[in-house]
């Protein structure tokens, strides 16, 4: 039984054993299937993909085999013009021919024999055609051979001295920078002076550190007959553009330069300034990948042009446009392809509320009537004239004298700025003087206000104010009882004097203020704030201020000390009514191809007086009474209502000191309807009452007469707004 049980255990496990191998056999044809199956899917996804490359995008692959590498450059965008309040250009963009070293073509330093004789035989060819190019190494090749530093040139010294450039000592000599540049960039074979010519492309390569991105203008502006023959040795010339690009143009450069200002190359500091500002601006995560773009784009280069100052430069972000990128490819058998693939677009146009026409007048008016008096004194007389629309604080024309044409500011800088009359000053911002009895109409409206006086108060005068036991101060003249719009109207101190007094310097300034008087009237460029005087300024400045000092102040003396344009301010705010506005010179700004308006500035209101209108019909009535009696008025198609002011000077002449008169007159027309103010600051005249002629003609240049109507939609400023 043991035997036949065992034998039957023997027979169950080999049948056993013969179904687990059928079944392995069954696993290992189902693996070899699914292998099967997933290559031929491979397979079918290759051929898929090798029928894409090959016949469907053949043309984009055929492409990318020949590209080895792509640079990008940018194309500059040209600058924004400036047009006066009619439209007509004041300041354009004329085309230059420009030449430029590509970082694309240009040989590279590993090619630095090329590099020295392209650069040798180019500014050899620049010179003979008198075309002056950019030579900005500081060092200077002498007559007898030795080299020397250039003068005024300590920063580019340093610069050239240091570890970026030759990696010499502070106190290497020129000779030795010279010696260093030499080997440096392979100079050897070389002259002296041509090595010296080598030398300085070299070193400006090196600063502005000359890549695709950053080129070189070797020289700004060449003639077409030069550069056509740079062009016709191409082959020669590699890396070497002709760039049509623009330059400034000012129509006239003699219409109101110290306004419009003037472009020029960025220094270190505006540079540094500008970068600064780019890389804080793209710093913010919240930009768009189109937002970077263009701000790259706007960034500047160390040989960009920026604003130097007046309007050019305080629209500059308006102004500066946003450059384009040139896509150059290079194929794999060395051939470059060029193509704009993003067009550069222009600055934005500023137009002004200055008009032209009437600048001009105004100029040649001022011009006229100070060299009337320019070698009467020992102080020459100097100018200015500010007009002012009194209901938006528009300036329509803002002139000083002497003066100087844009066109030929650098050529003449150096006469310039050694001149002493001082020609480059803006004496209608910058300027500050006592304003002698211009003050008087605000201390008028001031002691109506808070009924010190009336309309019919009577002060009497005697010549001599005799309110003070230690001083006296005196008036001009001996008017007797007389009322306030008299007082304006002979410009009386006593009464003035008075009315101060009894307001107080407190009172006073208050007033002052709300027309503007110690305060930037918040034109676009640089203007002095001025000195509204009292007791906080004196002993700011050390000093006691006396009850003498606010009789004084009441009448434009003390330390009272204005601009023409903050007084040509504040009588467009009597003018009006009592509204200060902001005074302003841009009227709009569009869009170069007028599409938009991106600014638009129809007044903004700095503040209400809150002086009563009845207050302000006295103080106008009796400017008005001033303007009837003034003989240069007489002819006028208008009545015109003013204040005459005048101001003692000084100045040292010749080792001495020298005391004159300065003369001011503000004023405003139609007196019974008011649309300009005018107002004239003469240095060194006689009395303000002398200005009145020059006041005249600027009514006239204004005011046109046509069939003996009196034209008074001028429309200074109506168009293109």
């Amino acid at each position: 039984m043991p035997l036949c049980g065992g034998q039957k255990s023997t027979f169950l496990k080999t049948d056993e054993k013969g179904a687990a191998n059928l079944d392995n056999k069954k696993q290992i044809r189902r693996r070899i299937l699914i292998f099967t199956v997933s290559v031929l899917f491979l397979f079918s996804l290759f051929a898929v993909d090798l029928f894409r490359i090959q016949i469907v995008n053949a043309a984009d692959y055929s492409t990318q085999r020949v590209a080895l590498s792509e640079t990008k450059s940018t194309i500059a965008a040209s600058r924004g013009e400036i047009l006066d309040c009619n439209g007509t250009p004041l300041v354009t963009n004329e085309q230059i021919n420009s030449v430029v070293l590509n970082a694309s073509y240009f040989p590279s330093t590993k090619e630095q024999d090329k590099r020295n004789e392209i650069i040798l035989s180019l500014i050899n060819l620049l010179e003979s055609e008198g075309a002056a190019w950019n030579d900005n190494l500081p060092l200077v090749l002498n007559s007898d051979g030795s080299v020397s530093f250039k003068e005024n040139a300590d920063k580019d010294i340093t610069y050239l001295k240091s570890k970026d450039v030759l990696y010499l000592n502070s106190y290497a000599t020129a000779q030795n920078c010279f010696d260093e540049l030499v080997e440096k960039f392979s100079l050897g074979d070389y002259s002296a002076a041509d090595a010296l010519k080598i030398a300085s492309v070299c070193y400006s390569l090196k600063k502005i550190s000359f890549s695709a991105a950053n080129p070189f203008t070797v020289a700004d502006s060449v003639s077409p007959t030069l550069a056509a023959k740079i062009k016709e040795n191409s082959s020669f010339y590699r890396g070497v553009d002709i760039n049509v690009t623009t330059a400034r143009h000012y129509t006239d450069g003699t219409i109101a330069p110290h306004i419009i200002g003037i472009t020029g190359k960025l220094n270190e500091s505006e540079y540094k300034d500008r970068t600064d500002a780019y890389k804080a601006e793209s710093a913010d995560q919240n930009l768009t990948t189109e937002q970077k773009t263009t701000l790259s784009l706007r960034a500047y280069a160390m040989d960009d042009t920026i604003g130097k100052f007046g309007l050019e430069s305080a629209m500059e972000d308006y102004l500066r446009g946003t450059n384009g990128i040139m896509t150059t490819t290079t194929a794999s058998d060395g051939t470059k392809t060029s193509e704009i693939t993003r067009e550069p677009v222009d600055g934005d146009t500023v137009i002004l509320t200055l008009d032209s026409v009437l600048q001009k007048k105004v100029q040649d008016s001022l011009a006229a009537f100070v060299e009337r008096y320019r070698d009467k004194d020992a102080i020459p007389a100097v100018g200015s004239a500010v007009v002012m629309d009194v209901n938006t604080g528009a300036v329509l024309a803002c002139a000083t004298y002497p003066s100087y044409d844009l066109n030929t500011y650098y050529q003449n800088y150096e006469a310039l700025s050694k001149d002493k009359s001082s020609p480059l000053w803006n004496r209608a911002l910058m300027s500050t003087y006592e304003p002698g009895s211009t003050m008087k109409p605000a201390i008028a409206a001031a002691g109506l206000e808070e009924g010190v006086i009336t309309e019919t108060s009577k002060f009497y005068c005697s010549h001599i104010y005799r309110q003070f036991t230690d001083t006296t101060f005196k008036c001009l003249g001996s008017h007797g009882w007389i009322d306030v719009k008299n007082a304006l109207n002979q410009s009386c101190n006593i009464y003035f004097y008075e009315t101060g007094r009894l307001l107080g310097i407190n009172r006073m300034n208050d007033y002052c203020t709300r027309f503007g008087l110690g305060q930037k009237t918040g034109v676009e460029i640089n203007e002095s704030s001025g000195v509204l005087a009292g007791i906080a300024y004196r002993e700011a400045h050390g000093g006691t201020w006396y009850p003498g000092d606010t009789v004084q102040a009441a009448i434009g003396q003390s330390d009272n000390l204005f601009t023409p344009i903050q007084l040509c301010s504040y009588v467009s705010t009597i003018a009006n009514g009592g509204t200060r506005y902001r005074a302003h010179f841009v009227k709009s700004v569009k869009s170069s191809d007028y599409s938009e308006t991106l600014l638009s500035n129809d007044g903004v209101v700095l503040n209400e007086t809150g002086v009563s209108q009845n207050s302000i019909r006295i103080v106008k009535e009796g400017m008005e009474m001033l303007g009837a009696r003034l003989p240069a008025f007489k002819g006028l198609p208008v009545k015109v209502a003013a204040k005459t002011g005048t101001a003692e000077s000084k100045a040292k002449v010749s080792g001495k000191i020298v005391t004159g008169l300065n003369g001011f007159m503000i004023s405003f027309a139609p007196a019974d309807d008011p649309q300009i103010a005018v107002c004239v600051a003469i240095e060194n005249l006689n009395s303000g009452s002398a200005t009145a002629s020059l006041v005249a003609e600027i009514y006239k240049a204004y005011f046109e007469t046509d069939g003996g109507s009196v034209n008074t939609a001028q429309g200074y400023g109506s168009l293109l707004g």
